[in-house]
């Protein structure tokens, strides 16, 4: 279901009709959509043999993770969650996250892991990346936040094709018909909605 944005409306008009949808949602009705992305996460071939996947704790409306991640333990698989880089201004470091993992919120007021060198796992290392966004389109394109850190991180990924294989998670409602894009921004090979995977290829 694409929600409608007016016409020639800006990336900045897109981020803010778009989160307001999403905010809007109810506890219960992002509890269901979880549960529902998971069910769709479960259903994905890449998911079956990757070890190490990177995911992020839900904000600002974003569709609800914590089923996922805890579905990811279940399997074993190695969870990993986003830190902003310390000193590289516009970048971001993976960490291992676990059950016990002491959490911090960073400058956004976004939980992340608390620094710790002994935890960081190396981009090519990581088979899956979950990825945040406030809207995607039918071409593949995802609308961030802004600050340009996913796009950073997935240039080599979307050059050469190595590296995890980024997925974008979203509401049904963050979808639209078309966003406009830039040259800096990174279209995603695959989306997961409570009710839909979508492919594209790259």
């Amino acid at each position: 279901m694409k929600c409608p944005i007016p016409a020639h409306a800006s990336r900045s008009q897109i981020r803010t009709l778009i989160r307001q949808r999403r905010c809007a949602l109810s506890s219960q009705q992002q509890q269901q959509a979880g549960l529902a992305l998971l069910e769709k996460i479960q259903q994905l071939p890449q998911i079956v043999n990757a070890h190490t996947v990177g995911i992020y704790l839900s904000n600002d409306g974003e569709i609800d993770t914590k089923p996922t991640i805890e579905w990811l333990w279940q399997q074993g698989k190695q969870v990993l969650l986003p830190v902003l880089h310390p000193f590289s201004q516009g970048h971001l470091l993976f960490l291992h996250y676990r059950p016990d993992s002491r959490v911090c919120h960073n400058k956004y007021g976004i939980i992340e892991p608390v620094l710790d060198q002994t935890q960081i796992c190396p981009i090519k290392n990581i088979d899956i990346i979950f990825t945040p966004l406030v809207a995607f389109d039918e071409s593949g394109q995802r609308l961030g936040m802004g600050g340009g850190y996913y796009d950073r991180m997935l240039q080599p990924w979307f050059s050469n094709g190595q590296g995890a294989i980024p997925i974008g998670l979203a509401h049904d409602c963050q979808q639209v018909e078309h966003l406009p894009s830039e040259h800096w921004d990174i279209p995603l090979p695959i989306f997961v909605t409570p009710s839909q995977i979508w492919h594209w290829e790259k």
